[in-house]
């Protein structure tokens, strides 16, 4: 019997937060690439399922690997605050075959196409210019990041204006001053409110990390939200933080109590349930002592700088990761190519280098390939190129089936709503 994808994707999202959920499906069912991001278990399932066996050493993956899975931050202050791009979500991460995270970006890039839009013969040429990159960087077996001043076209100017970002600008874009204190903006956009119950518990889990840190009062929370951020994710339990950050030089010096501090930070909280891979993957993994440190460990090991705040939280049954709140704006506008197909070649050329770069730096970790088997895996990757081609324009025609099948499922329920 074929596999209904209406009813698996209903399946791996049940118990998630409601509100959030119904954001997800319909954020899902506008365009076929919505939903590749927000069906990774799918995609995984179906890889598993397939039978496509193209030889790969093992590494470490971020596991979701699309076209909107590479970022722009500003590094941890003990990094100095620099401009970096990486790979930014790492939710899934696992040990897995090299080739599966080739295959989902290809698929990616052949999803996106209408979106973008790229015409085929555009798609297969961007995507061999990814596996080109991945492929020529393996084989330097030399890792390395992307720099400001070596960067060019859409990546540079978007690094560029991560410097020119204002904190305070961005303050007011999230927050907002009632009664003499700032609080989060509750705009159904972004952020929706919290219950008294989970405000609580959030307050207890923020006091007791603020206790282990050089810096307590830095944490003390101001307000909280359960944050709309991302598809893939939506609906797993997430927080955006106000915390005092570090007010104006010494506040309680000026008689000002935490919550007046007017240089506050905004923080990330997420629940991490567990990788939507693991069912599909066979290799042994390490016994993590619970999915957030899984989360931050890897990340840690597969960034060249991490995000500032980054680290595992735990308490009871849930863990969480907390890191600095990522502004939209960050993010690399694909649109922005304007026709130029040098400007995509650069971007794409650049994300090929990014992913090569995370499997070095994980080269022989506890059971990754080391870095001789991926160099020589780099060498001969350009013989499967036509196989990875043909599952990716054959994976993403299911995808397409999947979507329209899922968006009028979506639409019915809405128009009855």
């Amino acid at each position: 019997m074929p596999r209904n994808a209406v009813d698996l994707i209903h399946r791996f999202n049940a118990g998630r937060d409601p509100d959030r959920l119904a954001l997800k499906y319909r954020a899902m069912a506008n365009d076929p690439f919505a939903f590749l991001r927000g069906s990774c278990h799918l995609f995984y399932q179906d890889y598993a399922a397939s039978g496509v066996n193209l030889p790969s050493p093992a590494a470490w993956i971020c596991g979701d690997l699309h076209l909107e899975n590479f970022g722009a931050y500003l590094s941890d202050p003990a990094d100095g605050r620099r401009p970096c791009f990486d790979l930014n979500d790492f939710g899934e991460a696992l040990l897995a075959p090299a080739n599966w995270e080739l295959s989902r970006f290809l698929v990616s890039l052949y999803v996106a196409a209408d979106t973008l839009p790229l015409k085929p013969d555009a798609v297969r040429h961007l995507g061999g210019v990814f596996l080109n990159a991945y492929g020529e960087t393996l084989q330097s077996g030399k890792a390395g990041r992307v720099e400001v001043d070596s960067s060019k076209g859409m990546l540079r100017d978007l690094l560029q204006g991560l410097r020119k970002r204002s904190h305070a600008d961005y303050l007011d874009e999230r927050t907002q001053k009632k009664n003499g204190r700032r609080l989060l903006r509750l705009d159904g956009k972004k952020a929706l409110p919290v219950d008294a119950e989970d405000r609580a518990r959030i307050e207890r889990l923020i006091a007791e990390y603020a206790e282990s840190q050089p810096e307590p009062k830095f944490f003390k929370l101001l307000d909280v939200a359960r944050r709309i951020a991302g598809t893939g994710s939506l609906g797993i339990e997430r927080y955006v933080l106000l915390v005092r950050g570090n007010g104006e030089g010494d506040g309680e010096a000026k008689g000002e109590s935490d919550r007046d501090a007017d240089n506050p930070s905004l923080l990330d909280l997420r629940h991490e349930p567990g990788s939507a891979l693991a069912p599909y993957v066979d290799l042994p993994q390490p016994a993590w002592s619970n999915e957030a440190t899984r989360v931050v460990e890897l990340q840690r090991r597969m960034q060249a700088h991490t995000p500032a705040f980054l680290s595992a939280l735990n308490r009871d049954t849930h863990s969480y990761v907390l890191r600095e709140l990522l502004p939209h704006q960050d993010r690399l506008d694909l649109q922005a190519w304007n026709g130029k197909l040098g400007r995509l070649e650069k971007v794409i050329r650049t994300m090929g280098n990014v992913l090569a770069w995370a499997q070095l730096r994980t080269a022989g970790q506890q059971g990754a390939a080391e870095t001789t088997e991926l160099i020589d895996y780099g060498a001969c990757l350009q013989c499967r190129v036509a196989e990875l081609f043909d599952h990716a324009e054959c994976y993403a025609d299911q995808v397409e089936q999947d979507w329209r099948a899922f968006s009028a499922v979506v639409s019915t329920k809405l128009h009855h709503d």
